[in-house]
This record gives C-alpha cells, structure tokens and sequence, in this order.
C-alpha cells in the first residue's frame, strides 16, 4: 500500500504541475522540479526517502542515454570527436579550475576546492537535452556541441572518482591502484563493444522471431540496464554504459523498434529524476541563507555560460548559437548529489559544505528552463537575424524523405527506384526472417510495426514527406493507414492494395494514390497479348489507358457501395456495357480516320 500510495503522489504531483508549467511556456522540467519541492521533505513532507527514489529515478538518465545512442552511428560519433574531446575537455578544465580557484578564495580547502570546482563544472545531461528534445534543436549546430560537452563530462566523471581516495584522509594502502582500476575499466569496455558488435543482433533476431512485444521489450529493458549496471560496478557513468548500447545497436535494424520500446519508460523515469532533484532541494537552507545562495546559483551559471558562450564563439562562430549554448548548459549536474556526497565520506568535504552545493546545484538546474524561456522570447529573435545559415547547422540526420512500410515485392521495387535516383529511404518491416535475407543482398531494413505511432516517430515520419504503404497483409496496412492519416496528414500515402476490397478500404480512409498490384502486371500482359494477336504499339497502348482510366473511375465510384454487393453487381454490369460502347466508338473513328 505504501508503494500505491507514493506512486500516487508522483503521478498527482506530475499531472498538476506539468501541464500548468508547460501552459505557462516553461516548459516540463521545472515542472517536475516544483512538485518536487512541494511534495518532498522541505515542503508538504508527502515522500520522505529521497535517497531511494533519486537512485531509482536515474533509469531515466539511462534510458535517455540509451536513446540517444541509438541516434549515432559510430561514423557520426567519430564526427563530434572534436566537440567530445576539443570542446568538452576545455570547458572542464577552464569551468572547473575557475569555480576551483574561486571556491578556495571563499575558504575551502586546496582538495575540497577542487572536488567543488570540477564537480559543480559538470552539466546536467538530463536536463540539457530534454530541453534541445522538446524543442526539436538537438540537431542544430550548439546542439550537437552541447552533446559533445556533456558527453565528454560523463567521461569526466572517472578521474574525479579516482581522485576522491586521494584527496581525503584514507590509507594509501586501502586504496586500488590507478592502474589496476585502468586495466579493469578498459577490459569491460572492450568486453561491452564485443559483446555489443557480435551477440546483441542475434540476441534481437531471436528474441524478434518469437513475435511477442512484451519479450522484445524486456530483452531491451535487460540490455540497457545490464550494460549500466556492468559499467558502474567499475566506477563508469551508468548512463555513459547505456549510452554506449545505444551507439552499438544505432546501426541495426531493430534501431526505431528499441527506440519506440523504451520511450514510455524513458519518460516517465526521467519525469520521476526530475521530481526527485527538486524532493532534494533543502528548502530550509534557502530560508535561512537566501542572499549567499542566491549569489552562489547567480555565479554558478553566470560563470559556466561565460565560458561555454567563449567556446561557442570559438567553434560556432556566430553570437546567437553561442549565447544559446551558453544558456542550455550553464546549470550544475546531477552527478554533483553523488561527487559531493561520496566527498563527505572520503573526509574530503565539511557535510555542511556540501549541503549547500547541492541546493546550489538544484537551484541552478530550476534556473535553465527559466533563461531558456526568457531567451527564446526575447533573446533569440534579436540574435536571430545577425545569423547566417551555416551548412554545419544541419546535422546529418537520417530524416529521409521517404518511408517505406513493407519492404516485400512492392517496397524493394519502389527502393530500387528511389537508391537509383539517390534518394534517401527508411525501409520498415515487421518479418526479422525477411530483414536478414535482404541484409545478404546489402539492403538495410528497421524491424518493427509501422501501425504503432511510436515506431513511426522514431523512423522521424515528421520529416518525411512521402509514406508508401506497401504492407503485404491487409488488416495491418489498414492500422498504419489510419495511425498515419490520423498522426500525419503531411504525409502524401501512396498505398498497394492487395485487391478492389483492400483498395475500397484505403479509399474510406481518405488515402489518395491507391495503386492495385496486381492491375498494372494484368495490365501490362494484357497489351502484350493484344500486339502477339496483331495490334500495333500505339493500338495496344490506346486501348490499356482507355481501360485504366475507365476502371479507375469505376472503382472510385463503387467505393461508397462496396458493402453492398447487389449494388456493386449492378454497377459492374452497367460499367461492362459502356467499356464496351467505348471501344466500340474508338474503332469507329480509327476507321474512319484511316
């Protein structure tokens, strides 16, 4: 009961408070930081244990690490090495040895100064990229930067760890040698990359074959936190592990099928993260000191967007983006509850001193939705136009014009034609048997069914522009007609239909290019036909288009009856006499006109 009456709490708490904040154009996050702060133990006192629900909350860091992975190939990864280790590396050490220096001048000591310093130069992935998601920018030019950064601060996260034994008043011989844990955490990575090139696609295929969505689910759910779990035994980030996965399946064909598994959990769990870092926030603190941690969150993020807006300027060029990188990750990281805490036990750190860092760092997190806001209302419209469009603000994301749903006769037909023009296509198809026999003829296909909404979100069907249905069975080309008419109407449906039945059914649901494949083959036998029995060409030819646009018309008229069959019959019959009356007066005026 105790577990049913929390969850309640959270879900009512989130239901409340999102939706207002969302109203009020601040977007989710804070959202959930306010109804922390009113249900945790400084406000209402309706949740307690805030230890617990944080740690069980970071899932959702690890689902949304595992993501994003997914998103990049190791050929785009390889990409961003100069934002991951030329960007990211300079902002921590130009943050961290600042916010170092300064927290020694305020009178810690030379370690606790250091721990501080490089602890509060971490950003908050969570919250940086929730933001860049909700507002489609994380493939903008400072988006991608922004990722580079903050995934070089996950890799940050080691040799902070391993300076924390070092740094504090243990023995020497209690603590492991560098080298040892080197060697340790080098083995698991190359064991993860293994495991992850060789074993997880025919652990997928498999798993795929038994055609159960709860089973595909669970085995995605089991990969992502068993590849977190195996990398912080060894002191990594867990969401650097599950991020790792991501870019280990981002290649494979059950990329958009993961990606559409995972989402609701990611979500949820990211929600619960961001209740929990507000439940943390020691309101009593702020009452008691507001003026020094007011200064201290103002410095925290006026500090970090000055250094990061100095790299913007260096790598991006131009003020706007640079201001808003500056912006989107100027606030302190969840990493900070975790460093600090592990400081205090290290000796490393006074527990009043790092009580306070992690109300700073919790405020400044609060502070990012409300800067961001701001700016993007009155900010970035003034920038805006001082910016030229650079071809680097275009990440090179595989947002295809064209989506193809079936990838049997029909789709590698119309494929052929498409990778011939050079135009760029997500195949979809549900069959994990047919997938592997078309990977042999070097042709990539995503696992998955196009009918769940998604599915088709992650396959970005938001940035396409055409979606050709050519699912072999009926029932389910009908679901994901009526999930892409209903979801995304910009998209022009061009639909096979496996017989007149199956092309009345795609009629009523307002689908515009119905294609019958068996009528145009018919159709092309049938002209074949007409010329070995002594028809020219152009005769041949005159008589397939007379028909096709006659059986054309018929179908679109019969598609309102085609319940009732003594009415079809009836028009089927009449139809039969005015094709023939047609052609009749078609070798009438040949005849005459020879």
């Amino acid at each position: 009961m105790a577990f049913l009456h929390q969850a309640l709490i959270f879900l009512g708490a989130a239901v409340v408070s999102v939706p207002l904040f969302k109203r009020l154009g601040l977007g989710s996050v804070l959202g959930y930081l306010v109804a922390g702060a009113i249900i945790g133990p400084s406000g209402a006192r309706l949740i307690g244990d805030v230890e617990n629900v944080l740690h069980f909350s970071e899932l959702g860091v690890v689902l949304l690490l595992f993501v994003i992975g997914l998103e990049l190939q190791p050929s785009r990864l390889w990409s961003l090495r100069q934002s991951v280790f030329g960007m990211g590396g300079a902002q921590v050490l130009l943050t961290g040895g600042l916010l170092a220096v300064v927290s020694w001048m305020l009178g810690l000591s030379p370690g606790a100064a250091i721990i501080a310093g490089f602890g509060l130069s971490l950003s908050s992935t969570a919250f940086a990229l929730q933001l860049l998601a909700e507002r489609n920018q994380l493939t903008t030019g400072y988006g991608r930067l922004a990722f580079g950064i903050l995934l070089f601060q996950d890799l940050a996260v080691i040799p902070l760890l391993a300076a924390l034994p070092l740094l504090g008043q243990t023995q020497a011989a209690a603590v492991e040698p560098g080298w040892h844990t080197g060697l340790k955490v080098l083995a698991v990575l190359v064991g993860v990359v293994l495991v992850g090139r060789f074993l997880l696609r025919p652990l997928f295929r498999i798993v795929a074959s038994f055609h159960s969505q709860e089973l595909f689910t669970a085995t995605a759910l089991l990969v992502v936190v068993g590849t977190a779990a195996l990398l912080n035994a060894v002191g990594l980030s867990m969401a650097l592990g599950a991020f790792l996965a991501g870019v280990l399946l981002s290649e494979s064909e059950y990329r958009h099928e993961l990606e559409a598994d995972i989402e609701p959990f990611k979500g949820l769990l990211l929600g619960l993260f961001f209740i929990a870092v507000g439940m943390s926030v020691n309101l009593g603190l702020i009452v008691e000191k507001p003026l020094l941690i007011a200064g201290l969150v103002l410095g925290l993020v006026a500090l970090k967007g000055a250094v990061l807006y100095g790299l913007g300027r260096f790598s991006l060029e131009e003020q706007e983006p640079s201001l808003s990188l500056g912006v989107v990750i100027s606030q302190g990281g969840e990493f900070a509850f975790v460093l600090f805490g592990l400081a205090v036990s290290f000796q490393v750190m006074r527990p009043e001193v790092s009580e306070l860092l992690v109300v700073v760092v919790g405020l400044s997190m609060a502070t990012t939705p409300l800067i961001y806001a701001a700016y993007e209302r009155w900010g970035r419209p003034r920038f805006r136009q001082q910016t030229q469009a650079r071809e680097y603000n275009v990440a090179p994301e595989e947002d295809h014009p064209v989506i193809i749903a079936g990838f049997g006769r029909v789709g590698q037909v119309v494929g052929r034609l498409l990778r011939a023009k050079r135009i760029g296509f997500t195949a979809i198809d549900a069959s994990p048997e047919h997938i592997d026999f078309m990977k042999r003829f070097g042709s990539q296909v995503f696992y998955g069914d196009a009918s769940r909404l998604d599915l088709l979100r992650a396959a970005r069907a938001d940035k396409a522009r055409v979606f050709v249905l050519a699912i072999d069975d009926i029932e389910a080309s009908l679901r994901t007609a009526r999930t892409v008419k209903e979801h995304f109407p910009h998209l022009a449906v061009f639909a096979r239909a496996r017989n007149r039945i199956h092309a009345y059914r795609l009629l009523d649901l307002g689908i515009e290019h119905v294609m019958r494949e068996t009528f145009a083959g018919s159709m092309e036998m049938g002209g074949d036909i007409l010329q070995e029995l002594g028809l020219t060409f152009s005769e041949s030819h005159r008589v397939m288009e007379r028909l096709r646009e006659h059986d054309e018309k018929l179908l679109r008229e019969t598609a309102r009856y085609h319940h009732d069959e003594k009415k079809l019959v009836e028009m089927a019959a009449r139809a039969r006499k005015e094709l023939e009356s047609l052609f009749e007066q078609d070798d009438a005026e040949q005849k005459k006109s020879a």
